[in-house]
């Protein structure tokens, strides 16, 4: 535990920043707006002890107050919003307003001060809203494909046959577009381009999944191999329960990363010379397909885990880390 003194917790909404500050009991509602945020860090500036501020990810609408908070040189992480529930789970609440949800994160990180992460570079947020953008084009182009296949499968004859080859041609090149940013933006910093290389060395990582763990996953090298599977959701859960053994399944982690894994699993599965036998194994067991892939994708990130912590390029060599 930390002193109480030093958390302060806040609820990002559209509008609003609702707060509470352990050091006095206080709680307070402030736009989130420009003078909202620079409210607040008066509010806090004028409470002494005040050294961590928290919030749950919020599909961006925190990240402004981030920035503002980080360059004011307060510590502030953000916290995932499914270990928030659970905490207050643990304690019974059930009832969800944003008073309540800004004294349990206040309270949540009086028990976990090291949950949380920190905000990213610069260059790093660049890459990342690059990378979240094309994954969003992407899934439409994705849509948009099986909506003109379900229209020939059918024999609908809509005469939107040129309307949708315009719309593909679009997409295509917007994702692009936006594939020739994202490896600007690695190439503007050297110790992303350094990354990027050392990923992008082992087979079956191109440079669309090389760039998605750089952007989504910057604790990457720094962690153990179960902790990296974990995080991106490659873990599969235990549930037992004296001798009754359920079905392990995978949970959790960051989903739009674990989809590129998963396309990266299908390509090392033939092309990887080190992860061809698992798959192969696993097939003549008659494993599942997609039990297959999840085991593959979970050893491509244990593996660029360890490349990135020995900063060593992937080799075929049975005295290497993986």
């Amino acid at each position: 535990m930390i002193a109480a003194t030093t958390v302060m917790g806040i609820d990002v909404s559209r509008d609003w920043l609702d707060g509470f500050c352990c050091a006095t009991g206080h709680r307070f509602r402030l736009p989130n707006t420009s003078e909202g945020r620079a409210q607040l860090l008066a509010l806090i500036q004028r409470v002494p002890g005040v050294a961590q501020v928290g919030f749950e990810a919020t599909g961006g609408q925190e990240w402004a107050l981030w920035v503002t908070l980080t360059a004011a040189g307060i510590r502030a992480v953000q916290l995932p919003p499914a270990q928030i529930k659970a905490f207050a789970l643990s304690h019974g609440t059930r009832a969800k307003t944003d008073r309540i949800d800004a004294e349990l994160i206040a309270g949540f990180m009086l028990f976990r001060p090291e949950a949380g992460r920190a905000l990213p570079s610069g260059n790093l947020r660049v890459l990342r809203a690059l990378t979240t953008r094309r994954a969003q084009i992407v899934d439409m182009r994705k849509r948009l494909v099986a909506q003109i296949s379900a229209r020939e499968k059918q024999g609908v004859v809509a005469d939107v046959g040129d309307m949708d080859i315009a719309l593909k041609t679009m997409l295509d090149n917007q994702i692009g577009a936006l594939e020739r940013r994202i490896e600007n933006a690695i190439a503007q910093e050297e110790c992303l381009a350094a990354k990027a290389r050392l990923l992008r060395s082992i087979p079956g990582v191109g440079p669309v999944s090389a760039a998605m763990l750089i952007a989504e996953m910057p604790e990457l090298g720094r962690m153990t191999a179960g902790q990296a599977a974990a995080m991106t959701g490659l873990a599969p859960v235990p549930h037992d329960s004296g001798t009754m053994r359920g079905r392990r399944m995978i949970v959790g982690g960051r989903r739009a990363l674990r989809h590129v894994l998963f396309q990266a699993a299908l390509a090392a599965a033939c092309h990887n010379a080190g992860l061809r036998p698992l798959a192969k194994r696993l097939k003549e067991r008659a494993k599942p397909h997609k039990l297959v892939i999840v085991a593959i994708a979970r050893k491509l990130v244990t593996i660029a885990n360890a490349i990135l912590k020995t900063a060593t390029p992937w080799r075929l060599n049975p005295a290497t880390p993986w």
